[in-house]
């Protein structure tokens, strides 16, 4: 037996050497999923396929790469020729040499986010369209579902179903805004990240012998990660490739209905609940030993997610012992909850010897990160909020990418629109409105009009240098690398100028962008990897661009120093960490108040709690407070219903009592019988030091002005005190409080919240 293969279990062994026909893995968290996966690879290759003839679509970039890195310590070098790679980037790949066959050229440009909203914004002005009614968030996440379900304009309009949807919304003319997008992108000779995998597939479509059948034959192996997290489309391309006569169906996917976390990015689970219907011949391989997590974490996972009616059933089991039961945490506030949750860090690093790094916390918005980070800050523990600002989102790198976007593709209106007057060159907003509004009326690219607009004598000067320069870039790229190119584009275009002459301190870190930016493109030019067909120069400047085009922050190695990572929960997913925090489990905050009245949304929430609570190796952590402020105003929180959805016997800690209605509606959303209620007295030390007995439902704070010296009044943070004195005037008055727990606090009455006892 080969070795890599005795290091598998039996069940992954089956999976990874039955290489013929369709097959299912399911992979639950922890389970070698990743190891399963390219040891399937290498064993097709060790088995005599060509390497170049297998295609292993993932959803990252870093996913690919250390996919291809483990299989060339199976088989050497051969495993850079295999096909691995994110949907996008490969679909990009292909589209780059077949693009002229669907009216593209070759050096499209990749439109991000941000151009994409640019572009909708302007449609919807130029057909004076109500910004309130065509938000323009809501347009383009529209017109990303209409493209990921293969919905065309045409189809979209002659739809009766989708247009009384948009009527009902107040925007009758989104299929207007849809067409015009569309035909916008095809006149700049651009995509979005939609069109990857929607033009892939009209390409599929329109050229069944031509491009069909010829990537048909190239591959004869295709697997996919992460197949829960599929959406229509891409399951779509899959079956186009896969599903023809005479083919031997060798498809093989991996992943794991109860992680299936999308749905707000169009993935659908019925792709894995229902991939037997479509393959019937079906071998499925069940990967239910978790490697990861102690005892008490899998069973408790495993208790949660049963309660979910639509899934694949299993049951993962652990044999790394019982380990230590989840902490629960029970707080008065979201401030109380993220000091405890920091002395509980602080206890961990001492008693279990963990270093920052080894911890995470998890939450279920963004918005939640605030009250962590003033905790930490306050007891000076390092730590970085994972999916901040891209790098390449910055507006000094933006600036320097659109000039190297419009070099390789003129058509490239959003970019073109960017640099046209930066650095200021005297186009001014008037110009450029002239211009825009030309491009549309003729229908022509933008660049082509710049010669053709009538303006005046300095306006038609100012435009013709900048012309000229860009020919100039555009023959610097013909001739050398893509570093070579950017350099020279950054010092003559005067950004580099621009940027050395601010002097502050966010003009030098400006600057240190800048820098870095040409440091990686100096990194693109003399990476050495190969790959097994270059399908255009490696090194260009249009090769260099697609890469930075598909980056994620899933792509980054995330390693910055010993530093405790704070992250929401969708981000966590594929990570793992010896402790984990999952915080704020409140009812309407998680599970989210937008899934309460759906039992497909409440069953997409308790997979995403499922997915946090299997991110912890040893020690787990479940928090929420009983109030906390939203949008300015206090609101009061019962548990989340998943905290009940856990046995006593995993936890150390008690859920307590639930005082709103609403949370009886859970039982609708269950499929099976919930466990019996727990009860308890636990506290941790910082509990003992604040009177934990306050009902903030009972809790009436009184008018501030009332508040008088020798008075005893009760504070929900810090319980019962004796005023000591009072000064000040009015708003600005200020009591001196004795509390029997905190001690004496200086409290501000217009703020503070107290309630008179006697």
């Amino acid at each position: 037996m080969s070795d890599y293969l005795s290091q598998l279990n039996d069940i992954q062994r089956n999976a990874v050497t039955n290489i013929e026909g369709p097959v299912m893995v399911i992979a639950g968290p922890g389970s070698g999923k990743t190891r399963v996966l390219t040891y399937r690879i290498a064993h097709i290759i060790e088995s005599g396929a060509a390497p170049y003839s297998i295609l292993a679509l993932t959803f990252t970039n870093k996913a690919a790469r250390e996919m291809k890195e483990r299989i060339e310590k199976v088989v050497g070098d051969k495993a850079r020729q295999v096909w691995a790679g994110t949907f996008h980037s490969i679909f990009a790949r292909i589209l780059r040499v077949e693009a002229n066959k669907i009216g593209y050229p070759s050096d499209f440009t990749i439109y991000d986010t941000d151009d994409s909203k640019s572009l909708v914004s302007s449609i919807i002005k130029e057909m004076h369209l109500n910004k309130d009614s065509y938000n323009v968030n809501v347009v383009r996440n529209r017109i990303s579902s209409a493209k990921s379900n293969l919905i065309p304009p045409k189809a979209y309009k002659d739809n009766a179903t989708l247009m009384a949807e948009d009527k009902v919304a107040k925007r009758p003319n989104f299929y207007k805004v849809y067409a015009e997008y569309t035909k916008r992108c095809k006149r700049a000779g651009a995509m979005d990240f939609d069109d990857l995998l929607y033009q892939f597939y009209f390409l599929l479509y329109t050229n069944p012998d031509q491009v069909l059948e010829k990537y048909r034959d190239k591959f004869k192996h295709v697997l996919v990660d992460e197949f829960q997290d599929t959406n229509y489309l891409q399951y779509a391309i899959v079956k186009k490739l896969v599903n023809y006569q005479g083919s031997s169906k060798n498809i093989c996917i991996v992943g794991d209905d109860a992680q299936s976390i999308y749905a707000f990015r169009g993935a659908t689970i019925d792709n894995i609940l229902d991939f037997e219907k479509d393959y019937p011949e079906l071998k499925s391989f069940k990967l239910e030993q978790n490697y990861r997590s102690t005892s008490h974490i899998v069973q408790a996972a495993n208790q949660v997610i049963n309660y979910n009616s639509k899934q694949l059933k299993k049951k993962i089991w652990s044999d790394k012992g019982a380990g230590q039961k989840i902490k629960l945490i029970k707080a008065m506030t979201d401030n109380e909850e993220g000091k405890r949750v920091a002395d509980l860090i602080l206890e961990h690093k001492t008693r279990n010897h963990l270093k920052n790094k080894d911890i995470a916390i998890l939450y279920r918005t963004n918005s939640q990160s605030r009250t962590f980070e003033e905790a930490l800050r306050r007891y000076n523990i390092p730590y970085k909020v994972f999916g901040g600002t891209s790098f390449y989102q910055r507006k000094e790198i933006k600036d320097t990418l659109a000039y190297l976007r419009v070099v390789i593709n003129p058509m490239d209106e959003e970019a073109l629109k960017r640099i046209i007057n930066f650095p200021r060159r005297g186009i001014g907003n008037s110009t450029i409105e002239k211009i825009t509004n030309y491009a549309s009326e003729h229908d022509k690219p933008m660049w082509t009009c710049l010669k053709e607009v009538p303006l005046g004598t300095a306006a038609t000067k100012n435009i013709n240098k900048f012309v000229n320069m860009m020919s100039v870039f555009t023959d610097k790229a013909s001739q050398s690398n893509a570093y070579e190119t950017a350099t020279y584009v950054v010092k003559q275009s005067g950004i580099m100028n621009l940027l050395k002459a601010d002097t502050t301190i966010e003009g030098m870190n400006r600057l240190e962008n800048l820098n870095a930016l040409m440091d990686g493109i100096k990194d693109f030019v003399e990476d050495d990897e190969v790959v097994d067909d270059a399908t255009m120069p490696e090194k260009t400047l249009a090769a260099y661009l697609q890469s930075i085009a598909l980056y994620t922050d899933l792509d980054s190695d995330n390693n910055d120093g010993d530093v405790v990572t704070l992250m929401t929960t969708h981000a966590a997913k594929g990570l793992e960490f010896p402790s984990v925090f999952v915080v704020g489990l409140e009812e309407d905050l998680f599970p989210s108040f937008m899934s309460k009245n759906d039992r497909a949304g409440i069953e997409e929430e308790r997979r995403l709690f499922y997915v946090a609570i299997t991110r912890a190796e040893e020690l787990l952590t479940l928090s929420f407070a009983k109030s906390r402020y939203q949008y300015g105003k206090m609101r009061y929180n019962d548990p989340s219903r998943f905290l009940d959805e856990i046995d006593q016997q995993h936890l150390d800690g008690e859920v307590g009592s639930k005082s709103n209605s609403s949370f009886g509606q859970q039982e609708y959303f269950r499929s099976a019988p919930g466990p019996a209620k727990v009860s308890g007295n636990f506290k941790t030390p910082l509990q003992r030091k604040i009177n934990l007995n306050i009902d903030p439902k009972s809790f009436k704070p009184s008018p501030g002005a009332q508040i008088q010296a020798g008075q005893k009044v009760l504070h929900l943070r810090f319980g019962e005190g004796k005023v000591v004195s009072t000064d000040g005037k009015g708003d600005g008055r200020v009591a001196v409080i004795h509390f029997s727990a905190a001690g004496s606090k200086r409290l501000m009455l217009k703020f503070a919240k107290l309630q008179i006892l006697n």
